[in-house]
C-alpha cells in the first residue's frame, strides 16, 4: 500500500486527487473502522490511519475520514483549545484550503471565510500569494499552512501575508521544517522532479526550512509566537491522535 500511495502522490496533479478522494474516502474509512487511532476534527476512530508521504512514507498519518495529516490535527487542536478561532466573529483568508477543514469552516457561521489559491477546485479567488487582490489590513485571521516551500520569492509572499492581515490579527504559516538544521537551504539549480523530491521532502518544494525561518518572519514585520503545542498533550494522546511531537506551529501577529 505504501508504494501504490506514493506512486499516486508523484504522479497525479494534486486539483485531481482532491477530486477523487471524495469517491474513494468512504470506502477506506469503512474498511480501516477500529479504536486505536482517533481524527480529533470529525471524533472518528480507526484501526490504523493510512501512510503518506511524496519521497520517504511515514505510517499511521492520514485520516481515512477527514484526510487530516498530522499537521492539519495539530493545528485544529490548537484553534479550538488556545484561541477563539471558534466561538468569535473573524474575517478568514485561507491559502490553499486542506479537505481537512475546508467544508468545517465553510459551515462555521461566526466566520467569513475566503479561500485562494491558484489551481485548487476549492479555491474562491484564484491568486499569486506574491501578488494578492485584497485590500491592506483586510482580515482577522489568515491560514497560510505548506504553502510557502512552493514558492521561489517566499519573502514577497510573506510581506503580502503581513500586508492583508489587520492589525491585531493572527496568521498560522506552518511549514515543512528540519528542526536540526539551523538555515533554510535552498537550491534554484535543482529542477529534475526525482532529485527534489529526494532533497526536498516532495517534487514541487523549493527550499527546506531550517530554525531561521521564525526570524525571517520577524524581519517581515511579525511577531512570532513559536508554538509547541505537543508540549501541552501527554504522551497517549500524542499517539491516540498520530501527532508529531515537537513540530511547531508558527503563530503570527500584526503590531
Amino acid at each position: 500500500m505504501k508504494q501504490l500511495f506514493k506512486y499516486i502522490l508523484n504522479t497525479i496533479p494534486r486539483p485531481i486527487l482532491i477530486r477523487l478522494s471524495y469517491v474513494i474516502r468512504p470506502v477506506i474509512a469503512f474498511l480501516l473502522r477500529g479504536k486505536k487511532f482517533t481524527d480529533p476534527i470529525d471524533g472518528k476512530s480507526f484501526k490504523s490511519f493510512l501512510p503518506y508521504g511524496y519521497g520517504s512514507q511515514r505510517e499511521n498519518v492520514l485520516s481515512p475520514s477527514t484526510l487530516s495529516l498530522e499537521r492539519h490535527r495539530l493545528l485544529w487542536l490548537y484553534l479550538k483549545n488556545e484561541t477563539d478561532f471558534f466561538t468569535h466573529h473573524h474575517k478568514v483568508l485561507h491559502f490553499a484550503p486542506e479537505q481537512a477543514f475546508y467544508k468545517r469552516f465553510r459551515k462555521m457561521k461566526n466566520i467569513e471565510y475566503t479561500t485562494t489559491d491558484l489551481e485548487s477546485p476549492l479555491a474562491d479567488v484564484k491568486a499569486d500569494i506574491c501578488n494578492l487582490p485584497f485590500k491592506d489590513d483586510s482580515y482577522d485571521v489568515i491560514l497560510c499552512n505548506h504553502v510557502l516551500e512552493h514558492i521561489p520569492d517566499d519573502t514577497k509572499a510573506m510581506k503580502e501575508v503581513f500586508r492583508v492581515l489587520r492589525p491585531g490579527g493572527m496568521a498560522i504559516l506552518q511549514i515543512p521544517q528540519d528542526l536540526s538544521r539551523a538555515t533554510t537551504f535552498e537550491d534554484n539549480s535543482i529542477t529534475d522532479r526525482k532529485e527534489r523530491a529526494k532533497i526536498f521532502g516532495q517534487y514541487d518544494h523549493v527550499r527546506i526550512y531550517g530554525l531561521d525561518y521564525f526570524n525571517k518572519l520577524r524581519s517581515i514585520g511579525f511577531i512570532v509566537n513559536e508554538v509547541d503545542y505537543t508540549k501541552q498533550l501527554s504522551t497517549p494522546l500524542i499517539i491516540k491522535y498520530a501527532l508529531a511531537k515537537g513540530e511547531i506551529i508558527p503563530v503570527c501577529y500584526k503590531p
